[in-house]
């Protein structure tokens, strides 16, 4: 029961992170303990289908909450305190840098890997960078795109969905699909079936972008760690660096600095109660495995 509810957890805040804009879903995935198992379930899905099923059912109650949640409070929070909100993600992922530091540090730091750290951190915050420039496509009253654009859109959305660092968002709004499915998915909750099939085809070509860029993610983790750990550090790191930026330069007429210092801390302080969390959890289930042994 503790892991179901920690999974649940887990998606939830995967799920919020996915869909907030700017931010890495695999990131928390990383952070939280559950990245490199999703990586493996969704590279090859059918392999041990009970245990994979019993893994990825509490993520997916947490991310269908989590999208929930999102469509109707967090588009609010957007719009009424942005800044704020966007510090309290910023606040999320800074408090687990030296865990993230440390697991990469497991590996070995080399010249060539301090160099693709290097530029992945570029490429992470250049691409945070570009959100400010996307406002227009964070809403819309309207879903205009047809099944062949929102195809496209879910596939590209879905290969970046794994990538640390990458913005499942993000890319939705560098191809102008994000407001509108948002709106979709607004209507949809509130009862208008007119969108269901537009949605529905989004959803599956996310799945097709992800079974395919799982299997090179999980390959080059496992042929070159140190390297992949390393560009790692750098992708969050520059997506901090771009959320951060984006936070102080967002024009927020109704923010107060204690409002900001506020929520950094509580995200800060969430990010260590997750660490410690998962920790207890992995000790306990260490502790299980050598009592059964």
């Amino acid at each position: 029961m503790w892991r179901f509810l920690y999974r649940i957890f887990c998606g939830f805040f995967i799920g919020v992170s996915a869909l907030a804009p700017g931010f890495s879903g695999s990131i928390v995935a990383i952070m939280m303990g559950v990245y490199h198992d999703l990586l493996r379930i969704i590279s090859n899905p059918l392999k041990k289908l009970k245990d994979n099923a019993i893994f990825c059912l509490p993520l997916g109650i947490g991310i269908v909450i989590s999208a929930i949640v999102f469509v109707f409070a967090f588009s609010f929070l957007f719009d009424a305190y942005e800044k704020a909100t966007y510090l309290l993600f910023v606040g999320l992922i800074a408090g687990n840098l030296p865990v993230i530091f440390s697991e990469t540090k497991q590996h070995g730091f080399r010249k060539y890997n301090l160099l693709c750290g290097a530029v992945a951190m570029i490429a992470a915050f250049a691409l945070a960078m570009l959100v400010l420039g996307g406002g227009s496509a964070l809403s819309s009253e309207g879903l205009t795109y047809g099944l062949p654009l929102l195809a496209l859109s879910g596939l590209a959305s879905g290969g970046a969905l794994l990538i640390p660092g990458m913005s499942f968002s993000m890319i939705m709004i560098l191809t102008g699909s994000y407001g509108q499915l948002i709106y979709a998915a607004e209507s949809l909750m509130q009862g208008n079936m007119d969108y269901l099939m537009p949605v529905v085809a989004f959803i599956i070509c996310v799945a097709g972008g992800l079974l395919f860029s799982s299997r090179i993610i999980k390959a080059v983790f496992a042929k070159y760690p140190s390297t992949a750990n390393t560009m790692v550090l750098g992708f969050i790191t520059g997506s901090l660096l771009g959320m951060l930026v984006q936070s102080l330069r967002l024009e927020d007429p109704g923010f107060a600095w204690w409002h900001g210092a506020v929520t950094l801390v509580a995200g800060i302080g969430l990010s260590v109660l997750l660490m410690i969390l998962n920790r207890r959890r992995e000790k306990s289930e260490n502790q299980r495995g050598g009592a059964d042994a």
